[in-house]
């Protein structure tokens, strides 16, 4: 088949098209065949991740498509249902904390940069018949990143005011329409003027430069709550329009890691923090359930062809992407 291929090398210098063995499932498996997928951030960090000694990989974790095989035991799927591919392995039940053994599609196995994909029975889901293919492809790992931050961690209600640094990524997209929808007011950061006007256009009530004094855009009003995916550029920031008694929820370091802060401050002021990443298959259902009742769509950026990996990888990059970057496979 062919795909994208990691191998021999680190980074992006490793990347190619080309063919791979489509494998048959095993027993509790289903293949795949693919007919969109998406790219995500977490697909450049695999590129750091997957080393030169290990065996070549198809990466991705985004994609829907047509069940062509099943293996045994396989019950509730049959071949020809249309699917979407949930990213967490392994992580059936909302818990406080992924259970040992959880992966994400895409790295150590075989992901979705492929004309096949074969997963656990379990981590396949019928998809909403109101979803275009590509939305269906590019939705899975960012929407349940942000339902679980907003909703399992974050606990959003109605009338919350709901801030989120760094508009324009699949996540950031995806936070600002699931707070409207869940009743929030949201107010959203970027340093680009087009990304602001973007956010309003998608529900955003308010839109600030990310170069602004944040306190003095907001006119003085405090958060309840705070998704941060920024890091240490933004972190003290984010803090400071956080109310009394409100809560962080952080799931991403994008510009950087490490974050010092003012303990005494924090602590006087009984705020929050949470960590956060993907979701459990629990999540994943509810998720669907919740964008199908109020009919919710991923924002799409750019549809790429595989072999254009080399553009869209550069788009992400660049952080130039409103939305989602996703590939048309067959």
């Amino acid at each position: 088949m062919k795909a994208v291929i990691h191998a021999e090398k680190t980074g992006r210098e490793g990347l190619s098209y080309g063919e791979i063995t489509a494998a048959e499932p095993k027993a509790g498996e289903v293949r795949v065949k693919l007919k969109t997928a998406g790219l995500n951030h977490r697909d450049l960090f695999v590129l750091e991740r997957h080393q030169p000694t290990d065996p070549p990989l198809v990466i991705g974790s985004d994609g829907a498509g047509i069940v062509d095989a099943i293996g045994d035991g396989v019950t509730h799927v049959q071949v020809g249902d249309e699917v979407m591919v949930n990213p967490g392995i392994g992580w059936k039940e909302n818990s406080d904390a992924p259970p040992a053994g959880f992966e994400i599609v895409g790295h150590p196995f075989h992901g979705t940069f492929g004309e096949y994909v074969i997963l656990p029975v379990d981590n396949v889901e019928h998809k909403p018949a109101y979803l275009t293919w590509e939305e269906a492809g590019v939705l899975s790992l960012a929407g349940l990143t942000a339902y679980r931050a907003l909703f399992t961690r974050g606990k959003v209600q109605p009338g919350m005011k709901v801030f989120i640094p760094g508009v324009g990524s699949g996540v950031a997209t995806f936070l600002v329409q699931f707070a409207k929808a869940a009743g929030a007011e949201v107010y959203v950061t970027s340093r680009s003027k087009e990304k602001c006007q973007r956010a309003l256009e998608i529900g955003a009530d308010k839109a600030i430069d990310s170069n602004e004094d944040w306190n003095t855009a907001l006119q003085g009003k405090k958060m309840d709550l705070v998704i941060e995916s920024v890091g240490a550029a933004t972190f003290n920031k984010s803090l400071e329009v956080l109310r009394t008694g409100g809560t962080i929820v952080t799931f991403g370091a994008s510009a950087g890691d490490e974050v010092k802060i003012n303990l005494r401050t924090f602590f006087y002021a009984q705020q929050n923090l949470l960590g956060s990443t993907l979701g459990s298959a629990e999540e994943y259902k509810d998720m669907l359930k919740f964008m199908e009742k109020h009919t919710l769509r991923p924002i799409i950026d750019k549809i790429f062809t595989l072999d254009q990996y080399e553009q869209a990888f550069m788009r992400m990059e660049q952080a130039d992407q409103f939305g989602k970057i996703g590939f048309s496979i067959s």
